[in-house]
């Protein structure tokens, strides 16, 4: 339990004062190596989208990099005694509040995805034979249909399969949409409720899409379950399965299938799926598990063997010679 002390106090969330995750505006720019400021995390661009080089990596408060795979907690609400955190009176808000790391911005199509077998994990675009990966136009649509994302500290383990869906993880942190009104932007970490999950059967493996809303959208306090989004937004939960039914199909590819014959499941349910992939996520960076190519770089897991410091953190950055992997796995 000791060992896992520190992985916990990152795991479900901790805080040594006023918690406010990305609440301040992008500050635009295209130039190499720029950077925007958010309340806890910056980001810093190396390289020029659209490009195999480009990438997005992440930095705290403090200006170090970090990895926004594993050193973002995913839990936003927790106090901390002694290292160990001890949870809040507990109530279904405080509950239901995670970090979400923004990959896609809604309407757009690079198919741009945390770089889970990298140093630190930054964003980059996809490659599939060579080429940059977008998504095509499901009509009537443009794009993603919502801002498109991951929770941190969450892994689908590609060699545990899920008792509900009889298949076994993706290899990647779980998906998700968030369904609010504002197009986001890439690299934001932003507070969600979870409302619900759809378990996407892509190739053989379960790909579960979280379905959230942004806790600072102007219609957040409207939505506390998937009945919700089926009241306030209809026609949304119907676009979403159309969607990612039909995405590949312009790739030649077949239509993609579902568990529960494509039944949204409730917000109960979606946290079951999220307490798993976290505690798989954990075995994965205390090297208890067997994670294949994934990077566990990180920093703040301290008893983890993949932990590193500020300098190595910081040389892995600047050696980083991106654009050199061509690997796809062909998922959202």
């Amino acid at each position: 339990m000791r060992a896992l002390s520190p992985l916990l106090r990152i795991g479900w969330g901790c805080r040594a004062g006023p918690l406010v995750i990305a609440l301040l505006p992008r500050v635009a720019s295209a130039r190499p190596g720029s950077r925007r400021t958010m309340a806890l995390y910056r980001t810093e661009e190396r390289g020029q989208p659209p490009s195999p080089g480009y990438r997005l990596f992440f930095k705290n408060e403090a200006g170090h990099y970090i990895s926004p795979f594993h050193d973002i907690p995913l839990k936003v609400e927790s106090i901390e005694e002694n290292g160990i955190p001890t949870k809040r009176a507990r109530n279904d808000e405080s509950e239901n509040l995670f970090n979400m790391v923004v990959e896609v911005p809604r309407w757009t199509n690079a198919k741009m995805e945390i770089a889970t077998k990298e140093p630190l994990n930054p964003i980059k675009q996809d490659i599939k034979d060579g080429k940059l990966r977008y998504v095509a136009n499901i009509f009537p649509h443009k794009g993603y249909i919502w801002n498109y994302g991951a929770l941190p500290q969450t892994w689908e383990d590609p060699h545990r399969k899920d008792k509900s869906t009889d298949c076994c993880g993706d290899d990647d942190p779980i998906d998700v949409c968030e369904i609010g009104s504002k197009v986001l932007s890439r690299g934001e970490v932003i507070r969600v409720k979870i409302l619900g999950i759809l378990a996407l059967i892509d190739q053989g493996e379960t790909d579960w899409k979280l379905i959230a809303i942004n806790v600072n959208d102007p219609e957040a306090s409207k939505f506390h379950d998937i009945d919700d989004v089926k009241k306030y937004k209809p026609g949304y939960l119907e676009a979403t399965l159309n969607w990612l039914r039909f995405y590949k199909v312009p790739e030649g590819k077949p239509e993609n299938q579902f568990a529960f014959n494509g039944e949204f499941k409730n917000k109960a349910f979606a946290l079951e799926v999220i307490k798993s992939a976290h505690e798989c996520w954990k075995a994965l960076v205390m090297k208890k598990c067997d994670g294949g190519a994934i990077n566990c770089t990180n920093m703040q897991v301290r008893d983890s063997p993949f932990h590193c410091t500020q300098e190595e953190a910081r040389a892995f950055v600047e050696s980083s010679k991106c654009g050199t992997s061509l690997a796809s796995n062909g998922s959202i």
